[in-house]
Formats: C-alpha cells, structure tokens, sequence
C-alpha cells in the first residue's frame, strides 16, 4: 500500500513538473515590452519601453502567434496617444558613410511644425555592435535634442538573443552565405520594429536610413489617403517610392500580421519581395503607387559590404503638389516623342514641341472637377525654348471638340512671365470647382517651346 501511495506521488510530481514547464513555455511571460534581463552597456540607456498596443488586429487581442521579444528604450519617451503616422527606420553600421542622421534631418525639416506634431518617428538600432549604438545614440541625442523631448523621436534596440538564427540557413535563388545572413537577419529587423509601431499611429510608413524627402510629404501623403479611401478598394500597401523599402504606407491595424508575416518566412527571400506576396495575401490585386515620388534614396554605399548603389527614384520631386488625373491635349506640333502630357505627369519628362502660333494651346482636362489652390508652369531648358507669350486659364464645363476634349468657358488667371507662372491661394479669387487649366499662346515666336513642368495643388469642393 505505501508503495503504491509512493509511485502515486512520484507520478503527481512529474506531471506538476511537466504542467510546470508547459505553462512557462506557453504563457506570455515574455510579453512584448517585458525583458529577459538584457545585459548592461556601459554608456547605454537600457530600460524597456512598453508597447501601445491598439488591439484593432485579432492576432494582438488574443495573444495568437505572440512574438516574444523585449525592447531597449534607448531614448525618447515612450508614446502614450495614437498619432496619424508613425514612421520607422531600421539603422545599422555601415563600412562606408553613414546617413542615418542626415535622413532624420530630411524627415524634421521638410516636414511643418503641424505635420511633426501629428507623427512619431522610430529608429531602431538594428546592429549588435555596442560602441557602434553608443555613438550613434549620442549623435542623435545632440542632434534631435528637441525631438525626442517632444516625443516625435523614438530610439529602440532588440538584444541578439531574441533573433532566431542568422547563419546557415538555406540558401534560396543560390545567394552567398553572407548575402543570406544579410537579408534575413533585415527581415526580422523589419519585423521586430513594425511590432513595436504597432499601434503608435492610424498608419505607417517605412523608410529606409539613407533617403531625402519631399517637402511636407506628410500632407502628400494624408490627400492620396483621403483619395483613395473614397475609392472603397481594398488596399493593404501604399507606395510613395518605387524603390526597394522606401515610402511603403501601411494601416496600423494590419502590422502585427506583416510583422508575423516577415518574422515567419524571415530566411526565404529579400523583404521587398515578401511585400509583394503580402499585398495578395490581404487581397490587394494590383500596386497602388504615387507619382511623383515623396522620396528618393541619397546613399552611395549600400549597407551590405558597402557596395556602390547608384538607384534613384526617377520620379521624385521635392516640391509639394497633388495633380489630379487628368487627359492632356495640344495643338503643338510635337517634336519627337516628347508629349504634352509629360508636363503634366511626375518625373523627367517634358513636352517639346516647334515653335508655336498665336493661338495654339495645352489644355488638362481633371477626370473630376477640383478646386485649384496653387499653380506652377515653367517652361524652357535653362534659358533656352522659353514660351515668351501666353496666359494660364481655368475651365468649365467640359466639351468634346474634333475629338479633343476641352472646356466651354474659360477665365484667364494671369500671364507667363520669363517663362514661368506662379500663383498661390488661386482658390481665394477662383473659389469654384475648374475642369480645366489651359496655356494659351498669345503671340508668335519662332524658337521652340518646352514646357517642362505643370504643377498644381488643389481641395475638395
């Protein structure tokens, strides 16, 4: 009897002691913002900074596929309020260069005091070396001094014993070792970072350490919002640059999925080809990209062995302005295949066309009426194939004339002068919806004319 007592207990012991460990390995003892005690570095802030979590994904209300990993608040102060935009950036040490600080430069200053007000930018330290950290840490303290006092600057680190192995892995498309370890080891970086923005913004953008932006991109990038939720197409990405990792909008609801999502499948493939496969996975059939480009990638040295990248975005512009769709028609002779609507469209292009006659025009017609805030027409290249006479007019009403498309009214705005016109608050005097914006020569020349680019911003009726 005893003995039968004493294997009983023995058997009880080993079941609490595997319920034990069950448990432990189970629960979320390790809850995301919660540490595993990281170890100390001299000169390094090393506190954890809890997470906002915004439970509007069904993965984060119920703790499914929880990602256990622990954050080092380096600096900034943690966000307690949602803000529009959270914006991350994932740094890590280069052998050539380094642009991190210039690229936070680029982000504050061409963004206004309304537009920095409304966001949070993230910077995680992605490299395991700590003099590296520490001295990138300390120039961001110098630099940004006001921004992370005023909570628009977070700092974070991800300690290496949360990343699950980076070397020998498989080697998919027959990459070099190195090349393998490189781009897995920057997918769960990725990954670890859009966890923790989840939450700190309605939306988020993600940028890459080496890019310049455009002017007030934040506004730029609030209107195309706006425009295409009006569409009531399902959308997973936004893209704001055509390059790479860079200027990709995503809704904050949706990024502990793409977290997960880079975090499963981290050693397959480079990340912007993971995105392509997670835009189908949340339905979105077709890319939704912006022109022009809010941002354009300023590195010469890549980050992987410091190689030498030349890619620019061809499309970006760093003036603000929000063209509508819109068809473009002329009566100019053009020369080549320069059209007029290259005026119109983002990028390099331009019309060019022979010398004109009193009376040929460029007309844009806006697939939907607007009303039209601000103007730029800028003709010539230098000071060479300027148009010397013509006014800029706005239309109502459109009309179908020899199978061009025009207006049936028009009301001159003003005059080009050297080549150019520039007009703000046009709203002020010109307070309805237009549907076109006509050039209208008004006298001979007999140089030719390029129209090199039409620019306008405009609001809702």
């Amino acid at each position: 009897m005893r003995l039968l007592l004493k294997k009983k207990s023995v058997v009880l012991a080993v079941l609490l002691l595997v319920g034990g460990l069950y448990f432990i390995n189970h629960s979320n003892f390790l809850m995301p913002g919660l540490s595993r005690s990281p170890e100390a570095h001299p000169s390094e802030l090393s506190w954890q900074g809890e997470l906002l979590v915004s439970k509007e994904s069904w993965v984060d209300r119920g703790q499914y596929l929880p990602l256990n990993v622990s954050y080092q608040l380096l600096a900034g102060a943690p966000a307690t309020q949602q803000r529009y935009l959270s914006i991350g950036i994932s740094s890590v040490q280069r052998k050539k260069d380094s642009y991190l600080i210039s690229t936070l430069l680029s982000v504050f200053s061409k963004s206004s005091s309304a537009e920095r007000r409304s966001m949070v930018v993230v910077v995680l330290l992605a490299d395991f070396d700590t003099r590296w950290r520490v001295a990138t840490l300390t120039e961001i303290k110098t630099t940004f001094a006001l921004e992370l006092e005023q909570g628009q600057l977070v700092v974070i680190h991800v300690p290496q014993e949360f990343y699950p192995p980076i070397t020998g892995l498989k080697r998919n498309y027959n990459d070099a070792p190195d090349r393998v370890t490189f781009r897995s080891k920057q997918n769960l970086d990725y990954a670890f970072l859009i966890h923790y923005c989840a939450g700190l913004g309605q939306f988020y953008l993600q940028l890459e350490d080496d890019i310049a932006c455009a002017k007030n991109f934040l506004s730029s990038m609030k209107s195309r919002i706006e425009e295409q939720n009006t569409k009531k197409i399902t959308w997973a990405t936004l893209e704001f640059s055509s390059l790479g990792y860079i200027g990709k909008l995503y809704k904050s609801a949706h990024l502990p999925l793409l977290a997960r999502f880079l975090f499963l499948f981290y050693q397959e493939m480079p990340c912007d080809w993971l995105l392509t496969h997670f835009k189908l996975v949340m339905t979105q059939k077709e890319t939704i990209l912006f022109k022009p480009s809010l941002f354009q990638h300023m590195g010469t040295f890549s980050s992987y062995k410091g190689r030498h990248n030349k890619l620019k975005d061809k499309d970006f512009e760093d003036g603000f302005y929000t063209n509508p769709l819109a068809e473009v028609y002329s009566d100019m002779s053009t020369y080549q295949k320069n059209y007029p609507n290259l005026a119109w469209d983002a990028g390099e292009g331009y019309f060019w066309g022979y010398a004109p006659q009193k009376g040929n025009h460029l007309t844009v017609v806006f697939k939907e009426p607007a009303v039209v805030t601000w103007i730029l027409v800028e003709t010539g290249s230098g000071l060479k194939d300027l148009l010397r006479s013509a006014q800029v007019d706005l239309g109502h009403d459109v009309v179908t004339a020899n199978k061009d498309k025009t207006c049936k009214e028009f009301q001159k705005v003003g005059v080009i002068e050297k080549g150019k016109f520039e007009m703000e608050e046009v709203d002020k005097k010109y307070s309805s919806a237009s549907s076109c914006l006509r050039i209208l020569v008004t006298a001979e020349q007999k140089d030719w004319v390029v129209i090199h680019k039409i620019r306008i911003t405009t609001k809702r009726s």
